[in-house]
């Protein structure tokens, strides 16, 4: 790994962090001597898209609580990260807000009952919209990869779901998986 490169493992944003307010991105970044931080765009309850209402199990149209927050790196947006959640597990909670989440969501979802057990991610390149290529503040022909990530709990019910949308120049995904 260079100095100052991160490289993004998925098992740090599946479990829960400790209380002390900090969160997996911040401590990821500066585990290399960068800064992460992340902007809370917009919470509350919404209309699922397609794709996440099927991973959620929700009918198509039904509503979903869904958090939607920009990365930062170094003070230049580096992803759009949109987490959906079940309404009865969010609604009227912090995940349906835009405060920052004391421990992270993780960490508030455990305290309500649902942990995460096991983790489905799926990448796929393609050309961003036009309102992520402005807000990612990309070229003209500069391709995103999306990874789309469901979180099961220990029934095999979805209790997660994030759709991560980031510039695909210099990305480094890591999977650690145990065997048997």
């Amino acid at each position: 790994m260079g100095e100052g490169e991160v490289i993004s493992a998925s098992t740090r944003y599946l479990a829960p962090t400790e209380a002390d307010g900090g969160d997996a991105w911040s401590a990821e970044a500066a585990s290399v001597g960068r800064r992460g931080a992340q902007k809370i765009v917009s919470a509350g309850e919404f209309s699922a898209p397609e794709g996440v209402a099927d991973l959620l199990a929700v009918e198509q149209g039904g509503q979903v609580v869904v958090r939607r927050r920009i990365m930062y790196l170094d003070g230049e947006p580096c992803e759009l990260t949109d987490t959906y959640y079940p309404v009865e597990i969010a609604r009227g909670t912090g995940l349906a807000g835009t405060a920052k989440i004391r421990g992270g969501a993780v960490r508030l979802l455990a305290e309500l009952g649902y942990v995460g057990t096991r983790a489905q991610e799926d990448v796929a390149a393609r050309m961003p919209f036009e309102n992520e290529r402005a807000s990612l503040s990309l070229k003209g022909d500069e391709p995103v990869l999306e990874l789309t990530r469901l979180t099961l709990d220990a029934d095999g019910r979805p209790i997660q779901v994030d759709v991560m949308v980031m510039p695909s120049r210099g990305q480094k995904l890591r999977y650690e998986i145990r065997i048997g």
